[in-house]
């Protein structure tokens, strides 16, 4: 019959078990991603101005972030998952307004050689947020 043993030299233990007792310095804030950490500001709204949308950024299937001229952003959080928008990144909408509702319905552009439409998905309200100062 064979025994083995698997020997760690002293120093070698007590490295580990010292690597394994070492805090962590991340804090619960660090590990919740930047736009997660936005706060409401005010009461949500029911219509946006298209003219004044700079930019737009789409965080999942739920959430985009409009930001407007003056460097107001409302995110808007849409009632149902829109299977695709977060990994398309790209939406597309028609309004004979010059304002972007919570009635108003977005279709996921789907990328490659054509232009293909995706699903079609319902705006929820537009809540301005602001988010934490950074340290």
């Amino acid at each position: 019959m064979r025994i083995s043993f698997l020997s760690l030299s002293t120093a070698g233990a007590a490295a580990a078990i010292a690597a394994l007792a070492l805090p962590t310095a991340i804090s619960a804030e660090d590990e919740v991603p930047r736009w997660q950490q936005a706060r409401a500001v005010g009461e949500p709204e029911s219509c946006i101005s298209i003219p004044r949308i700079r930019s737009t950024r789409v965080h999942d299937d739920r959430t985009i972030d409009f930001r407007m001229s003056g460097n107001t952003i409302y995110r808007n959080t849409l009632p149902n998952r829109c299977s695709g928008l977060a990994r398309e990144e790209a939406f597309s909408y028609q309004t004979s307004l010059s304002r972007l509702c919570s009635s108003d319905i977005i279709t996921v552009i789907q990328s490659g050689s054509a232009r293909v439409n995706g699903p079609s998905c319902g705006l929820g309200q537009f809540q301005e947020i602001e988010f934490p100062e950074e340290e």
